[in-house]
């Protein structure tokens, strides 16, 4: 048997939150899941996003803590170009996100940028820089 790469799963304190801030970065997540113990975004390639409240996590691990100390998770999200990254960035901020590097020309070849999620967790911005 082989493990095939599925899903990632985040514990989010407020799940209403977390759903509306992804929603923002435009994951089609139904209104009614904000409710819910556990909702789910599918993703490109099959892949799933997945979100769990701090009750959930705690019905199967009792002993389930927050990490402490920098996030543990970072996800990436593309942008349509870099103009693209610079809006993104400052709508999120804007609507309250907050921002932890603002965007720059990465040495790599992308501009980037990086916000934190209502759990913490880095959401990172990126797209090519024109050659």
């Amino acid at each position: 048997m082989t493990a095939r790469f599925n899903a990632i799963g985040l514990v989010v304190a407020d799940m209403a939150a977390s759903l509306a801030f992804y929603r923002r970065l435009g994951l089609d997540i139904p209104a009614d899941a904000d409710t819910q113990p556990h909702a789910e975004a599918a993703l490109p390639g099959g892949v799933r996003l997945m979100w769990d409240t701090v009750e959930t996590a705690r019905s199967f691990d009792p002993e389930w803590t927050p990490p402490s100390g920098s996030h543990q998770v970072s996800l990436a999200f593309a942008c349509d170009g870099p103009a693209d990254v610079d809006k993104t960035y400052q709508d999120l901020v804007a609507a309250g996100v907050r921002g932890t590097i603002e965007p720059w020309d990465a040495p790599w070849g992308q501009r980037y940028a990086v916000v934190l999620d209502p759990d913490g967790n880095g959401i990172d911005l990126f797209a090519p820089l024109p050659s």
